[in-house]
């Protein structure tokens, strides 16, 4: 058995670096560490984010948006402060989302990036 100790970085592929460095960055507030080429890395707590660039990717489905739950998606944990925010600035710059989703102990907010990748903002109650 192999003994994975941490996740050291995680990817996501996006078609245009520039658009996706300005969505990471203005409106998620990712700060840049490393630019590699075809790649980004955002500092992002102990997993790095990294952004690939794939011309060759299809338009985004804007629509799976409509139904978020159970499809792969990465999440990220903000405070309830953050949380409203994000709903406001979302909504302000036409980001496709979903909820808040009610889960008991925490409430979730589903997002797009412009690429159509599914993500997840997060919020436990105290």
């Amino acid at each position: 058995m192999i003994a994975l100790e941490r996740l050291d970085h995680f990817g996501i592929e996006v078609r245009d670096l520039a658009t996706a460095e300005a969505f990471y960055s203005g409106i998620l507030g990712l700060r840049v560490s490393r630019r590699l080429g075809d790649q980004i890395v955002f500092d992002l707590a102990d997993s790095p984010l990294a952004l690939f660039e794939r011309r060759d990717l299809p338009r985004p489905d804007l629509d799976r948006i409509e139904q978020p739950l159970g499809k792969g998606h990465h999440a990220f944990r903000v405070s309830a402060a953050d949380f409203e925010r994000a709903r406001a600035t979302f909504a302000q710059a036409q980001v496709p989302h979903k909820g808040p989703v009610d889960w008991g102990d925490h409430d979730c907010l589903y997002f797009l990036d412009p690429d159509g990748n599914l993500l997840e903002l997060i919020a436990y109650r105290s």
